[in-house]
């Protein structure tokens, strides 16, 4: 298989490396100081799961990489829409497009532009990030992702794209059930994020704060309920669920949206916590916490007074 990363930041330079040195044919597409290092220097990941340095191909221009039986999205979600625009160059009749991205409605603007036949509904439990340019580190989390076709069937094109990631040490499931596994993470992401945003502290310290887990366990209630007015069906402990998964975590694990806070750059606001405001209000739903962390994290959506 031929795969191409679209966006090969934290997550996406983390399945790129592991696949790249596997010896998987895959191509990443980037941009800036960090495709110019991978150019020259190739791609160092420090991982919690074993150190690699591959020099992949590596590009800004899609073009320049030809049909690929899979490409996977793995841009900020404020610029799915303007990538789904780049993609077409890289698509064959049967090529899927696997969102990697956070929040739940990345699908549906991919499959707008480029047709929902190509769109396959996926899930990253990798917690990565871009330490400079052409490094990243990883850091936390399982290493894993989920993927599904959107209509519940276990095609045998995400089946050979799962086990090729499984077989590179990226340990990949395929499910039928893809819509609620989006949603499972959008609980645990909801309140991790906004979180170790709005408090600028790690998971470990917010579990020990009376004040800030009570907080905590309010948003994932809010996503919870949410997700029942959806029609979503969620695990009936979900709730227990969420705090099992950030129990596990070590307790100096931040998230992106607090990387891109205290980085200056634009966050995924709207994806996220304005996007379950939104959903909420047109539901009828009170979304109280969810609307603190957009009153709280909104002046710096941008990146100004980071």
């Amino acid at each position: 298989m031929r795969i191409a990363i679209f966006g090969a930041g934290g997550v996406g330079a983390y399945i790129g490396a592991r696949l790249s040195e596997y010896g998987a044919d895959v191509r990443l597409i980037a941009r800036g100081a960090h495709l110019d290092a991978i150019r020259d220097r190739g791609l160092r990941v420090d991982s919690i799961a074993g150190d690699m340095h591959v020099r992949p191909f590596a590009t800004e221009n899609p073009a320049e990489v030809g049909v690929c039986d899979a490409v996977l999205v793995c841009v900020k979600s404020y610029d799915t829409e303007s990538v789904a625009s780049e993609i077409a160059p890289l698509l064959g009749p049967d090529s899927l497009v696997l969102s990697l991205q956070n929040g739940v409605d990345n699908e549906e603007a991919l499959g707008s532009t480029l047709g929902t036949h190509h769109v396959v509904g996926g899930v990253a439990y990798v917690f990565a990030t871009i330490k400079e340019p052409g490094v990243v580190v990883h850091s936390d989390g399982p290493g894993s992702i989920v993927l599904g076709e959107l209509n519940g069937d276990l095609s045998d094109r995400v089946v050979a794209l799962a086990d090729l990631c499984s077989d590179a040490g990226v340990p990949a499931e395929c499910v039928s059930d893809i819509h609620s596994r989006l949603w499972q993470k959008y609980c645990v992401i909801i309140p991790q994020a906004g979180m170790t945003a709005i408090s600028r502290a790690p998971i470990g310290a917010i579990r020990e704060s009376e004040a800030a887990r009570g907080m905590f366990l309010r948003l994932t209630d809010e996503i919870i309920a949410l997700a029942g007015r959806e029609r979503i069906q969620l695990p009936e402990d979900m709730r227990s669920k969420v705090l099992g998964f950030v129990t596990g975590l070590d307790g100096g694990t931040f998230s992106s949206l607090h990387y891109d806070l205290s980085h200056g750059k634009r966050l995924e606001l709207n994806a996220l916590h304005g996007y379950a405001s939104r959903l909420g209000r047109a539901h009828g739903l009170p979304m109280p916490a969810c609307d603190a962390v957009v009153a709280a994290l909104e002046p710096h959506l941008d990146g100004v007074g980071s």
